[in-house]
């Protein structure tokens, strides 16, 4: 039992221009307990993959739902999406901490695309001993310049780990970047939507905490939303490669309302009645169409495992499914076969205590829900 915890509560809310969930989670003695959920989803035949929605009306959403369920907090952790967001672990010379700034600085010109002036930088010491670490992009590096940085970092918990002493160890650093431009969006709209905003985390490691927890082994994570495919390998609790596609659920929707000459309301009651063929069998119709949609994501796993494998790294012992298209009908088995390794729906609500008889409805939703969760367990845990 951690000698801070306490009674308070924290919102998990994670949002897109198509939908927004909202998880209140209580710290139970160390525990997360649920206090109260809900959702937004925009009509199929109203959902897009555009991101620029305006922050007023994203704001209004927030409240709104916020409102509908009830919740008794306005402190908040919410998450960049993961393809806005820049990844990478630098290996550097053993060196005084004081110096450590500066050459992550030097560093992280090579691997982000984008000038260093226009993004904020979050980077942390990794160490054997000590994996846990969290990205919180509220902050530039360790000394943080940002409108509203004492309000976002009043409550936050960081970990800073010990540097090795031994001059022939190399320090590993996870590097973590993100526009400021969007940054500042994300403070915009919670200031409109009047709730307080503790910290902007990361996609990544808010899906560990909900569905890996402590497990060690390396992990590959993937998380199917309605415009977008996320893609993490996690070892030893920390992302160690991430990678995004512009393809989701509203891709296969749009294809098999194309091909059929159907609505979307009922492109998508086909594809979560239907699914996936597990047993790959030759065939047309929805199954078919439903397969050349996922393609481009089965695809660009395989391409994650082979740039991941290529690294020297341990092996992957498993897939971790989740995200709204995660329900489709045989996806899970289908993955296995298309890639020959263990893959597993998620249960997000594993770590989180809830009444029993609310276990029908939240096993149904889940899903959904994986990357909420992980954020309303940010500051509990």
């Amino acid at each position: 039992m951690s000698l801070f915890s306490s009674n308070l509560s924290y919102l998990g809310i994670d949002f897109d221009s198509n939908s927004v969930k909202v998880v209140e989670l209580k710290n139970d003695n160390g525990r997360p307990r649920l206090v109260t959920y809900g959702y937004f989803d925009r009509k199929v035949s109203q959902a897009s993959d555009d991101t620029g929605q305006d922050f007023l009306e994203t704001a209004k959403l927030i409240k709104w739902v916020c409102n509908q369920s009830k919740t008794t907090t306005k402190k908040v952790v919410t998450a960049l999406p993961s393809f806005s967001v820049f990844n990478s672990i630098l290996n550097l010379p053993a060196m005084p901490k004081k110096e450590l700034n500066s050459a992550v600085e030097w560093e992280a010109k090579k691997v982000i695309p984008l000038p260093l002036k226009d993004m904020i930088l979050d980077w942390k010491v990794l160490d054997a001993a000590d994996t846990g670490s969290e990205q919180d992009l509220s902050q530039e590096g360790e000394n943080g310049d940002l409108e509203d940085k004492n309000r976002i970092n009043s409550l936050r918990q960081r970990k800073f780990l010990k540097i090795s002493s031994k001059k022939t160890e190399d320090i590993k650093i996870l590097l973590t970047a993100a526009p400021k431009d969007l940054v500042k969006k994300y403070i915009d709209i919670f200031k409109a939507a009047g709730l307080s905003l503790l910290s902007l985390d990361t996609e990544a490691f808010s899906l560990i905490r909900s569905l890996v927890g402590n497990d060690k082994s390396a992990i590959m994570i993937v998380d199917v939303g309605s415009a977008a495919t996320s893609i993490s390998v996690v070892g030893n609790g920390i992302p160690v490669l991430n990678r995004s596609i512009r393809v989701g659920g509203l891709a296969i929707t749009k294809t098999i309302a194309d091909s059929l000459k159907v609505s979307s309301e009922q492109a998508e009651q086909f594809k979560y009645d239907i699914g996936v063929d597990f047993n790959r069998q030759a065939g047309g119709g929805i199954p078919k169409l439903i397969e050349s949609s996922i393609m481009p994501i089965i695809d660009e796993i395989k391409y994650s495992l082979n740039l991941y494998r290529g690294q020297g790294r341990k092996d992957i012992e498993k897939i971790i499914l989740t995200g709204g298209s995660a329900m489709l009908l045989n996806l899970p088995n289908y993955l296995q076969n298309a890639l020959n390794l263990k893959v597993y729906l998620g249960d997000s609500w594993a770590r989180v205590i809830y009444p029993e008889d609310l276990k029908p409805v939240l096993d149904e939703i889940g899903p959904r829900y994986s990357v909420a969760i992980g954020l309303a367990m940010r500051n509990i845990q």
